[in-house]
């Protein structure tokens, strides 16, 4: 049922690709996701299957620029002519209100990895109230000087090149260097997981591994120094749940150094509920690596462990329900398909 498409008419313009899965049992939640750069969202299936096995309503989008998803200023490779980041943060937004009003009354939890993470973020500081909880995987936003003399290569590159073609630059310094950081790598790809079968799966994919075009690059660096900018960050409740994943393995994050980064960033600016885990041996893609399963468990028992903990801020003492009737527990015996672990 993921793998059938659906399309939403966006306010921004977008004709939205998406795939949903709705809950089974009793609905705790929605989550919308954030795919990463040069992907889509169907390859989000497996982890689609047990988010809805626990009472998740799925839903995940291709971003502008990605995947199925049309808009007249926005072809593979580029958000958009003007307002990239606003565009497609108001996207996720658009996603968001599509979900809520088929299934109204449901706390939302806004998921993204790598380019995803940096979009949910953004979204989640533009739009405070509309997100109950937030997780990032596998995000840079401390690219430090790096990051710095990459917006002057691109506003060069722009100058002389265009801001609609692809950048000669950035792929070399991000996707074919984190590609040479793996010893004895099979693939230029290797660096997004330890499994063979997802790498090539990944190779084989049209609508995978592209190149980004300048514009797109310039986006994602204002998503990613805006992303955890004073003003931004004021913005979010301090009590937001926020759970953050990286790989010790994965060269797009420092070897999940930055993840750490984030989650210092994160609580310095006064966020209260912040979660990090890092998987020392695990690459950048999580969701498509060897040991996924336990990624994904530890996911769903935060997912429990937060439900459970907005359930009691929101339900006055005196009309307290139980589990079952509010927001039911994972391993009630009410609930289906248990995810394989738990």
């Amino acid at each position: 049922m993921f793998d059938e498409l659906h399309f939403h008419d966006a306010p921004s313009g977008a004709r939205l690709a998406y795939h949903h899965l709705p809950a089974t049992g009793v609905p705790r939640a929605i989550i919308v996701i954030c795919h990463g750069l040069a992907e889509h969202s169907r390859r989000y299936g497996v982890f689609a299957s047990a988010l809805s096995a626990e009472g998740l309503h799925v839903y995940a989008h291709d971003h502008r620029g990605h995947g199925e998803t049309a808009a007249p200023d926005a072809p593979i490779g580029r958000y958009a002519a003007t307002d990239g980041v606003a565009k497609v943060v108001a996207d996720v937004r658009a996603m968001r209100d599509l979900a809520v009003s088929r299934h109204p009354g449901l706390p939302v939890i806004l998921f993204g990895h790598s380019m995803g993470g940096l979009i949910a973020l953004n979204a989640a500081t533009d739009h405070p109230d509309a997100f109950q909880a937030v997780s990032v995987w596998n995000s840079n936003f401390n690219p430090g000087i790096a990051g710095c003399i990459a917006q002057l290569v691109l506003k060069v590159e722009r100058i002389y090149k265009g801001s609609d073609v692809p950048s000669l630059i950035l792929p070399m310094a991000t996707f074919g260097a984190w590609g040479k950081a793996i010893p004895n790598h099979r693939t230029a790809f290797d660096w997004l997981s330890h499994d063979p079968a997802e790498v090539d799966a990944y190779i084989a994919d049209p609508l995978c591994g592209f190149d980004a075009s300048v514009s797109l690059w310039q986006d994602l660096f204002t998503l990613t120094f805006r992303g955890v900018s004073d003003r931004q960050l004021a913005r979010l409740h301090k009590s937001t749940p926020v759970y953050l994943v990286g790989g010790g393995e994965d060269p797009a994050t420092n070897k999940g150094r930055e993840i750490r980064w984030l989650a210092k960033r994160l609580s310095g600016s006064g966020m209260r509920n912040v979660t990090t885990r890092i998987y020392d041996t695990l690459r950048h893609e999580t969701l498509n690596e060897v040991g996924r399963e336990a990624a994904i468990a530890d996911f769903l028992a935060w997912c429990d462990q937060m439900l459970a903990d907005l359930n009691r801020a929101t339900v006055p003492k005196s009309a307290a329900m139980p589990a079952a009737a509010g927001l039911p527990k994972r391993n009630d015996p009410m609930r289906e398909n248990q995810v394989s672990g738990d």
